[in-house]
């Protein structure tokens, strides 16, 4: 279980740290000051999950917790440069992180699902980040 309980961690970090990725690599592209402050709140919300999950890392392990790796990042960046070379609407940024946030939710939603008998406290933070990203969703709506 104890393994189970670091691979949910990992993974949860992960998501959180390409989420603050991806928002810091499209933030640059948006003109909207108000759309540029609900990317900078969404952004602090993948930076708690991922502060909520380096502390309880700690009880499972004396590693810290993965996150992207540089190929991965590099492949993120590359996708939003080539994807917003001729539109950076509000329209096309929304939807680009929304498509990311989703494949999140997926993942969350399929280790939630399968995996009942993780710690409480790794439960409640992947809980709390597939919440997040759902609301998260409803957000980038907007700008749709």
């Amino acid at each position: 279980m104890e393994n189970q309980n670091l691979n949910i961690l990992d993974e949860v970090n992960k998501g959180a740290t390409m989420g603050m990725d991806a928002i810091s690599f499209v933030s640059e592209k948006v003109s909207d000051d108000n759309f540029k402050q609900v990317l900078d709140v969404e952004y602090n919300k993948y930076k708690d999950i991922s502060r909520r999950v380096n502390d309880l890392y700690s009880n499972f392990s004396d590693k810290e917790p993965h996150e992207t790796n540089a190929m991965n990042k590099m492949m993120t960046w590359y996708g939003i440069q080539m994807k917003t070379m001729s539109d950076t609407s509000n329209s096309k940024i929304s939807e680009l992180l929304m498509q990311g946030t989703n494949m999140g939710i997926i993942e969350g939603r399929r280790l939630l699902n399968q995996n009942d008998d993780v710690s409480p406290d790794v439960r409640n933070i992947l809980n709390d980040f597939v919440v997040m990203q759902e609301d998260s969703v409803e957000t980038l709506k907007k700008y749709l």
